[in-house]
């Protein structure tokens, strides 16, 4: 297969993955309202975990996502952060105070957390991913090196589209539409956090299913095992 061949399927399994609802599209859609540009910082954040990860896994090192630990402790994480975010965006509609928040550090540093915490971006990378990975490999540090710039792209462009569109609907409809905007996405957060507790909870007692009930039977000592 031709390196730009394997590209552009790479894109399009990008795009349907960059595309599913998830935390980042929401902050990207809430942080536009204040800002156009929001989008393309928060896909800066991203791209600063993503990247790396990305690199990992090329030299190795996918299986770790894999870890049973990892993935709960991710996801335990990630839905503790994204319910103080969901929990503050509601505030936030309430006072009307998001504007002195929707700076360009914190729209980074949303994306760089809302990456790391989300078991389910570990989940992709691990699988999707991780094949992804292994086919650009066929064409060396090139294949590799296109792959994780083009995905990256597929983010930045898509999160940088959603806060431009938000911008304009406030700029159009007023700061009624700021609020729903605002309210939504704090919904939705909330709603993810505990879809990430809900993976956490589930894979826990998943884990204690298959280790079986503890051994009740009683031993016996050594001297009636040889009488």
């Amino acid at each position: 297969m031709p390196l730009l061949t394997f590209l552009l399927e790479a894109v399009l399994v990008s795009f349907s993955g960059v595309m599913a609802p998830g935390p980042l599209s929401a902050t990207a859609v809430a942080r536009g309202s204040e800002s156009p540009h929001a989008g393309a910082v928060v896909a800066i954040g991203h791209g600063i975990v993503e990247l790396p990860l990305m690199a990992a896994i090329f030299f190795g090192l996918g299986f770790l996502l894999e870890q049973f630990h990892v993935r709960v402790v991710t996801a335990l994480v990630g839905g503790l952060l994204l319910s103080v975010m969901g929990i503050g965006m509601l505030r936030s509609v309430r006072r009307a105070e998001f504007a002195a928040n929707a700076n360009t550090h914190s729209s980074m540093v949303a994306g760089m957390v809302l990456s790391a915490g989300n078991p389910y971006f570990l989940l992709w990378w691990a699988t999707v991913g991780a094949t992804l990975i292994s086919r650009s490999a066929r064409f060396g540090m090139p294949g590799f090196l296109s792959l994780a710039l083009l995905h990256w792209l597929c983010d930045f462009v898509w999160l940088y589209l959603l806060s431009g569109l938000s911008f304009q609907g406030k700029r159009f409809l007023g700061k009624g539409f700021q609020r729903v905007v605002l309210a939504v996405s704090g919904v939705l957060l909330l709603y993810f956090g505990a879809r990430f507790f809900s993976s956490a909870i589930g894979d826990l007692l998943a884990q204690r299913s298959l280790a079986g009930p503890p051994d009740t039977t009683p031993h016996m000592g050594l001297a009636s095992r040889l009488t």
